[in-house]
């Protein structure tokens, strides 16, 4: 009996040991994917929940300030009320804009070019949805058809053109004859994409998809029969008759449509804009310099993030506790057991951090070694093949600790501030043995369409035996898809 009541108790401990291994993980994962300016809201916020955490801001360097655009919930509602209003009061019955309208929302931000100048490689509105296509099993015929679509995405992120057009635009530019079930296919996997309402073919889809999106409530419901059932009297503002025909109160009424003024009627538009903002408030995780004989050395930043300490108080109070246990009260033992919590996690806290430090100049170091060129000549060319398995078996991490590391990090270089995962392309062949990555690929077809003779741009088909020439042998289907990636439209549209 003894010795099966022990077997339970050994049991019961693996368990527990178990259980806190994972959360230690879980922890480190978690703090491994914020970029710097988040990990010193986290610490910040842990320091506040947790008496027993605390830090030395002694040696913490203080030129490193979060910026913070100051926008809160209520702003943010009063901008995308503002938008709607805005986009209904300039739309027609059928739901289009008219050419004056459609331009001007086209316009760029006059400091779109400047952010773009201080920080390099900004990522555009485009970019973030190429970043999707990766993520979802296309062919490369359905791949082909969602990079013309996203092409021809319109400002606010709307795809305003009917099925058989694009089918036979595909067809005159693509030389490709694809069918609007495909079409279709393929485009309501771009309707799944984020930011929500992106891809959509009117306003109203792109409200509908918004809802959709949304966990079902009576409200949501009420919200999908506004926009659904009731759209042409949303869109005159007719607030009294929606309230009619869905036999709702004047207050409820007011509730769903306060709902509906949060939605994005512009997804585009405000994903590009939010992207700029962020660009503006980078924090460079890392510092990348050379000396004059081509060495390269790296630091990583520190930020606001104090050296962090178990509280001594509390220390104190447990050993207290634990010298006189038989005099201990049934409300000290609840604060010993607080204390112990409390110090656990402080302490687990404390090595997920110094965990995150090491894996993240592990990285760093791996990163620096094989594009040693790319960071002492800032030339895109220079960037060699690697992908997240090259650097993983550099550094012995796993591909997913890698991608947390890489994504949503930036380097401050001599050459500008870029984004880590810029430093990654997938290899090309180019048939005698050699290796280049598809970004000296890019580079070399954007220096070939940009040099055309004037009035004659050259096809596709054209292009890529070009290629070929120069070393890069290509095909058709591979230079168009590079082509919309670089967002350089086709040869009827560089006349």
């Amino acid at each position: 009996m003894a010795q099966e009541l022990t077997q339970i108790q050994e049991q019961r401990l693996t368990q527990e040991q178990q259980q806190r291994l994972n959360a230690q993980q879980v922890m480190v994962m978690h703090l491994l994917q914020m970029p710097i300016a988040e990990l010193e809201q986290n610490v910040q916020t842990e320091m506040d929940e947790n008496p027993a955490l605390e830090g030395d801001y002694e040696n913490v360097n203080g030129n490193d300030n979060v910026n913070d655009n100051g926008n809160g919930n209520d702003s943010e509602e009063d901008e995308r009320r503002d938008e709607l209003d805005e986009v209904l009061n300039r739309m027609d019955s059928d739901d289009r804009m008219e050419t004056s309208d459609y331009e001007r929302a086209n316009n760029r931000d006059p400091d779109a070019d400047q952010e773009e100048k201080i920080f390099g490689n900004v990522e555009s509105f485009y970019d973030r949805l190429h970043d999707q296509v990766h993520e979802h099993s296309l062919t490369e015929r359905q791949e082909m058809i969602m990079e013309y679509l996203i092409g021809n995405l319109d400002g606010d992120g709307l795809l305003r053109k009917e099925l058989v057009q694009l089918s036979d635009e595909i067809a005159v530019h693509e030389y490709i004859d694809v069918s609007e079930d495909e079409i279709e296919k393929v485009l309501t996997i771009l309707q799944s994409f984020d930011p929500a309402g992106v891809g959509a073919q009117s306003l109203q889809q792109c409200l509908l998809i918004q809802i959709f999106r949304k966990k079902p409530t009576p409200l949501t419901k009420l919200m999908h029969r506004v926009i659904d059932e009731c759209y042409e009297d949303f869109t005159r503002k007719r607030w009294d008759r929606i309230c009619q025909k869905l036999d709702i109160s004047e207050r409820t009424g007011e509730e769903v449509l306060a709902e509906i003024r949060k939605l994005n009627p512009r997804p585009g538009a405000s994903l590009s804009e939010t992207v700029g903002r962020n660009m503006q408030q980078v924090t460079p995780d890392f510092t990348v310099d050379s000396d004059e004989e081509g060495n390269l050395t790296f630091a990583l930043t520190r930020g606001k993030v104090p050296d962090l300490r178990v509280s001594r108080d509390f220390k104190e109070m447990i050993e207290a506790y634990r010298q006189n246990p038989a005099s201990m009260t049934r409300r000290d033992k609840e604060a010993l057991v607080y204390a112990q919590q409390k110090v656990s996690r402080a302490q687990m806290y404390i090595e997920a951090v110094s965990q995150r430090q090491r894996t993240m100049r592990l990285t760093m170091k791996a990163l620096l070694k094989r594009q040693k060129a790319y960071f002492l000549s800032g030339d895109d060319s220079d960037i060699k093949p690697m992908i997240l398995k090259d650097v993983a078996e550099d550094t012995g991490l796993n591909m997913t600790t890698v991608s947390r590391v890489c994504n949503s990090k930036y380097v401050d270089t001599p050459w500008g501030i870029i984004p880590l995962r810029s430093l990654f392309s997938q290899r090309f062949d180019t048939g005698d043995g050699e290796e280049v990555s598809t970004r000296e690929v890019k580079s070399a077809l954007r220096e070939l369409i940009e040099g055309e003779p004037a009035g004659k741009p050259l096809s596709d088909i054209k292009l890529a035996a070009e290629m070929k020439k120069r070393g890069y042998p290509i095909a058709r289907r591979t230079v168009a898809k590079y082509r919309e990636q670089m967002g350089i439209p086709t040869s009827a549209l560089r006349k």
